[in-house]
């Protein structure tokens, strides 16, 4: 494998256990299988991230760099391995790598925290506050007047 792969090797492997131990590890999963699910791939690979994360886990990750390190060359071999057994090319894993530290990027940013008050009186009906709405529409009130017979 050229160096170039190698390198892609090695940071896709990174990002993918350091996404191990975050909220966004379902969707680092369903992204390797869906680039793992193509004819001749290791069936196993799945169940084997789903090991090394409970491993991370038990291990307390922030607190052991040397099992993060190790996991992180472990995954490097095994994308390497993919990419020489033709299963995953080259674009195949630039892609992946850049998928992975898109979901890595996104992780790391906190979520935003959302306050909305509504003033001005006394609302009766629903209030929809948004950047662009379409397509929205509410029933009209029933009639408060009684008629008459």
């Amino acid at each position: 494998m050229d160096a170039e792969l190698a390198a892609l090797a090695a940071s896709g492997a990174t990002t993918l256990v350091s996404l191990m131990v975050t909220d966004s590890w379902v969707r680092a999963r369903a992204l390797m299988g869906r680039f793992l699910a193509r004819p001749g791939a290791d069936t196993t690979v799945i169940a084997d991230l789903d090991d090394a994360r409970t491993r991370l886990l038990l291990t307390g990750i922030p607190a052991d760099e040397h099992a993060t390190s190790g996991m992180a060359d472990e995954w490097q071999s095994r994308l390497g391995r993919l990419v020489e057994t033709g299963t995953l090319t080259g674009e195949d894993l630039k892609a992946l790598e850049m998928s992975l530290r898109r979901l890595a990027a996104a992780a790391a940013d906190p979520p935003s925290t959302v306050h909305n008050t509504v003033s001005g009186g006394i609302q009766h009906g629903p209030i929809v506050q948004a950047g662009t709405v379409t397509g929205l529409a509410f029933p009209s009130a029933p009639s408060t007047r009684q008629e008459q017979s």
